[in-house]
């Protein structure tokens, strides 16, 4: 395995954990939102965002020449897509809110601040742990940069 390739799969990491927390963000950012999207003549509220990911496939002249011996295939991760959870919204009541029903109950988003906070932490963590492999990398080629020289 070539070096360098460590670098792209910390770098692919990284990507993936940012567009991750702005999804995250997102989802906190409009967990009171009740008017998202216009559906089937009403409004309906904000539907929480996940991502799903997924192993970064190498091109095919990366894997040719990486099974003809010439080259390696470095992998990571990407952003396979970002899909909507189709959990139920929550209703709460609020019989005075401008979107109450007739028995005074409104559709809330299904975020959940918790549940979004600990992905938020998790997701900043793998976020962390990438940028270190990327130093602890970035530190060995230094090293064999400094033995080359003496």
């Amino acid at each position: 395995m070539n070096i360098s390739n460590s670098f792209h799969i910390s770098a692919s990491g990284l990507t993936a954990q940012r567009l991750r927390m702005d999804v995250i963000s997102s989802n906190i950012a409009n967990a009171e939102t009740t008017r998202s999207q216009f559906v089937d003549g009403k409004f309906v509220p904000y539907r929480r965002q996940t991502v799903v990911m997924s192993e970064s496939k190498g091109s095919f002249q990366d894997t040719l020449q990486q099974a003809m011996g010439a080259g390696s295939n470095p992998k990571g991760v990407k952003v396979a897509k970002i899909k909507e959870d189709q959990s139920p919204f929550k209703l709460v009541y609020q019989p005075t809110h401008p979107d109450a029903d007739e028995n005074g109950y409104v559709q809330m988003p299904n975020v959940d601040m918790a549940k979004e906070q600990i992905d938020f932490i998790v997701a900043s963590r793998s976020y962390e742990a990438n940028v270190t492999a990327l130093n602890a990398s970035k530190a060995m080629i230094m090293k064999a940069l400094e033995i080359g020289k003496g």
